[in-house]
């Protein structure tokens, strides 16, 4: 449930302000930028509600764990180029949903630079997450796709999920911020996960051919390319349903009820750029905001000013550090606290 931090009562004037970015991938979580953000609204009198977010992305298991209520349950998996990791999924409350987060097993940061080999890796471990979910007693899994290293089709987790004796009946949910079809994975994505060129051809020829070899052909379908086609493998031998991480995510953490209550909105993630209102966090909020204004806090800002009002921003700040975070979230209160609109 949302955390909120009245300054008064009923017919208090200082504008309530509902404090819900995404995380700074690498940097802060989505509950540290939060409480930055929310500390510096306070302190220039506003009234924050705390609601961190995610996208289907890295950071997903948190905050939704954060939200919900429940347990985190870790263990030693494979990693994307064999060697064992530590990872952690998150058993929600009540014990019959759990959360997975790709990056936890299968993420880019967890391989080196240099090391980077997006033909090699393998989504093994994921799958063995899923396994761990089923095998405490989850009868839904939701699967949040983004920050992949891997480029495998989804195979790898495919047949973890096997060597685990299957899913017994649960059911999962793909989280995903990206539309791409399953044949176009490593071209969109691959690039960024180590590959060259010939790396990309050699990869999409592969993809082609588990596709054709799958229950269900994946090509054509959206969201499919997700994680390197780890959708895609999900959807063709599980059934598994592919949705929006962003709408998800704010329907569980109750979004829609918590911006009805307050004046302004600010969001925020680590880079603002074109991609950013394309099923990102900021993208659900705008669509979701219910005409309150929207601010955008950013580690960095790569869209012109014009491009951020014709979006329905009404700023976006530069804010890199905690100290930074929380002195955008003052001056957000301060600019709400004049130009407050009745509801």
């Amino acid at each position: 449930m949302p955390d909120s931090t009245p300054a008064g009562g009923d017919d208090d004037p200082s504008p309530r302000i509902l404090v819900c970015p995404d995380s700074f991938k690498g940097t802060f979580s989505a509950q540290e930028v939060a409480t930055a953000v929310a500390d510096g609204v306070q302190a220039a009198g506003g009234r924050p509600t705390v609601l961190p977010l995610a996208d289907g992305g890295e950071g997903t298991a948190e905050t939704l764990l954060d939200a919900v209520g429940g347990r985190w349950i870790g263990l030693t998996v494979r990693g994307p180029l064999g060697a064992p990791v530590q990872a952690r999924l998150a058993l929600l409350a009540g014990g019959d949903t759990a959360v997975v987060d790709v990056a936890a097993a299968s993420g880019l940061p967890l391989v080196a630079e240099q090391d980077r080999d997006a033909e090699r890796a393998s989504s093994y471990g994921t799958g063995q997450l899923i396994a761990a979910a089923v095998a405490e007693g989850a009868r839904t899994v939701y699967v949040a796709c983004g920050g992949s290293a891997t480029t495998d089709g989804g195979e790898g987790a495919v047949r973890a999920i096997a060597d685990a004796g299957g899913l017994r009946g649960a059911h999962l949910l793909v989280l995903s911020d990206v539309t791409t079809v399953f044949e176009e994975a490593a071209v969109v994505f691959g690039p960024q996960k180590g590959a060259s060129p010939a790396a990309v051809d050699r990869l999409t020829h592969r993809l082609h051919q588990l596709a054709g070899s799958y229950p269900r052909d994946p090509r054509g379908h959206a969201r499919t390319g997700a994680a390197g086609g780890l959708a895609g493998a999900l959807w063709a031998f599980f059934d598994a349903n592919l949705t929006s991480g962003i709408d998800t995510v704010m329907d569980a953490v109750q979004f829609d009820a918590a911006v009805g209550e307050v004046d302004a909105v600010i969001t925020g993630e680590g880079r603002l750029d074109d991609q950013s209102t394309q099923g990102k966090v900021v993208s659900g909020v705008l669509r979701r905001a219910q005409g309150r204004p929207v601010y955008i806090c950013a580690g960095q800002v790569a869209l012109p000013s014009d491009a951020v009002r014709a979006v329905g921003i009404c700023a976006a700040l530069v804010a890199s550090t905690i100290e930074e975070l929380c002195q955008a979230g003052a001056g957000i209160a301060r600019i709400s606290a004049v130009e407050q609109r009745p509801w």
